[in-house]
C-alpha cells in the first residue's frame, strides 16, 4: 500500500460570523488522485487555500511525510513540495507565457539578467509534456482562457511538486486539452506525484480519481473508494437529498414570434457575417469548440464589442446597440463567461452588485430607497438560495457558485426579457446547476427568451429547444431538439466527424 504523504487533521477555519471548516480531516497517498467534491460553499476552496498557504487555519494539524508543519504562506507551501492551481488563474497578463511558467524561478546570468535561452528550453519541455502548442513568447493576455489554464498547469509542473492541487482545472479545457491533462496526471502518478482534484463534473472524478471525499457545510461527510461508489450516492451525500431532473420544469413550447434577429453581423472580433433568429419562449443553445466565436457573437449583440456591420432587430424593429447600457435599456440581460472580469464589481458588496442595473426602480430624486433595496435584494437572495452572512457582505468573500447566482439575481431584478447566458453553470455544483436550469425553465414559462452558450454537450442537448453550431466564427448548422445528438453537434463543430470520450465537453 502506498504511504500517506499528506494528513490534514481536524482542520477548523473560522471567519467573522461563520465557520467555513469544522474539524475536517483529509489525507493523500503517494501516487494517488484524491478528489474533493461538494456544493459551492462546502469548504473545498478554503481547505486547499490552507494547504497552499493563502490563508491560515484556526485549529488543526498538517503533516507532510509524517512531519508536522505550519504552512504560513504560499512560498512555504511550495518549499514543502505543494503546488496549487486555483480556479481563478494566478498569472501575470502582461508577461509572456514562458515568463509566467517560470515566474519566481527564472534562470539568470550573473544573477542579474534573465537567461532567455535556458528559459525557452525549460518551458518548451513543459509545453511538450502537456501538448501545449502555443508561442511561448506571446503575451499571456493574448492567449485564450483555455491556453492560459494550460500555462497555469505548466507553471505547477515547473515547481517539481510532489503534491499538486487542481481546483476545477477542466472548466475551460477542450476535450483534447483535457485528455492531455489526464495523460500528464497519469504519467506523473506513476512517478509518485499525488493530486488533490476538485471538480463539479463528477464524470471526471470517475475517470481519473482513486478516492473521493465529500464535503458539506464545512464538514466531511464520507470518503469513498471510487471503484466502490456510484454517482447518485455521491450527489445525495453532497446535497443531502436526491436531485430531480432539471428539465422537468422546461416544456418545449417555442412560439413562432421572432423576438431577436441578427442580420449579417460582424464585429471587431467576429469577421464572418452571422445571421441568427431567437424566438419568443425558447432556449437557443450555441455550441462549438473553444475559440469558435460564440462569446464574440453574444458580446457584440450585448454591445460589449463594437459592431462593424449588419443589423440587430428586436420584434422586427431595427435597433442600435453601441454599448451594454443600450442593450440593458432594450431588455437584455447578460451573464458573461468570465464573471470576475466582466460580470462582478469586486470591490462592492452583494446588494450593490445585484441592484447596479436597476437603480431607477429603487430610487427617488437621486436617493436610493434603502428599505425597498433591502426588500428586493433579500427576496432575490432567498429565491436563488445564495449562501451569505449578510446582503452587505463583500462579493469577494462568496464562493464562485454564489457569485454566479448574484449575477443571475441582478438580471432577475431588472426588466430583462432576452437573456444571454455564457457558460452559466461553469464552476457550479450539481445542486446549483439543477436550480439554475429550473430557473431558466421558469423564465421561459414567463415569456422570456434565452441564448445559452455551454461547453458541456449534455447541458446543451438537455436545455435547448434549438441548437446552432459555430466553427471558426461561422454558423455551420442548426438542429432542433429532436434531431440533435452529440455526434451531429460535434461533427458540425469540427466540420468533420471525430472520436470522443464520454466526458463530452468542448
Amino acid at each position: 500500500m502506498n504511504k500517506t504523504i499528506l494528513q490534514m487533521k481536524n482542520i477548523t477555519k473560522n471567519f467573522p460570523g461563520v465557520t467555513a471548516l469544522k474539524s475536517v480531516s483529509f489525507d493523500l497517498k503517494e501516487g494517488e488522485v484524491h478528489a474533493l467534491v461538494g456544493e459551492n460553499g462546502a469548504g473545498k476552496s478554503t481547505l486547499i487555500k490552507i494547504l497552499g498557504g493563502a490563508i491560515l487555519k484556526t485549529q488543526g494539524e498538517i503533516f507532510i511525510n509524517g512531519d508536522q508543519v505550519n504552512i504560513n504562506n504560499p512560498l512555504h507551501s511550495q518549499f514543502l513540495g505543494i503546488a496549487v492551481i486555483y480556479q481563478e488563474l494566478m498569472l501575470a497578463p502582461t508577461l509572456s507565457a514562458a515568463e509566467n511558467i517560470l515566474l519566481g524561478q527564472l534562470p539568470c546570468r550573473w544573477k542579474i539578467f534573465v537567461d532567455r535561452k535556458k528559459m525557452q528550453i525549460r518551458t518548451k519541455e513543459l509545453a511538450k509534456m502537456l501538448g501545449l502548442n502555443i508561442d511561448l513568447n506571446k503575451q499571456l493576455s493574448l492567449l485564450t482562457i483555455a491556453q492560459q489554464q494550460m500555462v497555469e498547469v505548466a507553471k505547477a509542473l515547473s515547481l517539481n511538486a510532489r503534491i499538486i492541487v487542481m481546483d476545477e482545472p477542466s472548466a475551460v479545457l477542450t476535450p483534447h486539452e483535457l485528455e492531455k491533462l489526464f495523460d500528464v496526471i497519469l504519467k506523473l502518478k506513476k512517478q509518485g506525484v499525488s493530486f488533490v482534484y476538485i471538480s463539479h463534473r463528477l464524470e471526471e472524478i470517475f475517470r481519473i480519481a482513486d478516492r473521493v471525499t465529500v464535503l458539506r457545510d464545512g464538514q466531511v461527510q464520507k470518503t469513498y473508494e471510487v471503484a466502490d461508489v456510484k454517482q447518485p450516492e455521491i450527489i445525495k451525500m453532497m446535497v443531502g437529498r436526491n436531485i430531480t431532473k432539471s428539465t422537468d420544469n422546461h416544456k418545449i413550447k417555442t412560439e413562432n414570434k421572432v423576438v431577436l434577429e441578427i442580420v449579417n453581423l460582424t464585429s471587431e472580433h467576429l469577421t464572418n457575417p452571422v445571421n441568427l433568429k431567437l424566438f419568443k419562449g425558447e432556449i437557443l443553445g450555441i455550441a462549438g469548440l473553444v475559440g469558435a466565436g460564440r462569446t464574440e457573437l453574444v458580446r457584440a449583440i450585448f454591445g460589449a464589442d463594437k459592431i462593424i456591420s449588419g443589423k440587430i432587430l428586436i420584434e422586427g424593429n431595427t435597433v442600435k446597440i453601441n454599448s451594454p447600457v443600450d442593450a440593458i435599456k432594450l431588455g437584455f440581460g447578460f451573464v458573461p463567461e468570465d464573471r470576475k472580469t466582466h460580470g462582478l464589481l469586486m470591490d462592492m458588496n452583494v446588494t450593490e452588485n445585484i441592484t447596479i442595473t436597476n437603480l431607477k426602480d429603487i430610487s427617488s430624486f437621486c436617493f436610493i430607497k434603502m428599505a425597498k433595496e433591502k426588500e428586493d435584494v433579500s427576496s432575490l437572495v432567498s429565491r436563488l438560495k445564495i449562501r451569505l452572512n449578510s446582503i452587505q457582505q463583500n462579493i469577494k468573500s462568496l464562493s464562485g457558485g454564489n457569485q454566479q447566482k448574484v449575477i443571475l439575481a441582478r438580471w432577475l431584478g431588472s426588466n430583462a426579457r432576452i437573456f444571454i447566458f455564457d457558460e452559466p453553470t461553469r464552476g457550479i455544483d450539481v445542486a446549483s446547476k439543477s436550480q439554475i436550469h429550473k430557473l431558466m425553465g421558469k423564465l421561459i414559462d414567463q415569456g422570456a427568451s434565452i441564448i445559452m452558450i455551454s461547453s458541456e454537450l449534455p447541458e446543451i442537448l438537455e436545455m435547448s429547444d434549438r441548437i446552432v453550431v459555430m466553427h471558426e466564427g461561422k454558423i455551420t448548422g442548426e438542429l432542433n431538439n429532436e434531431e440533435a445528438t452529440e455526434e451531429r453537434v460535434i461533427s458540425l463543430a469540427t466540420k468533420r466527424g471525430i472520436q470522443f470520450n464520454r466526458i463530452t465537453k468542448f
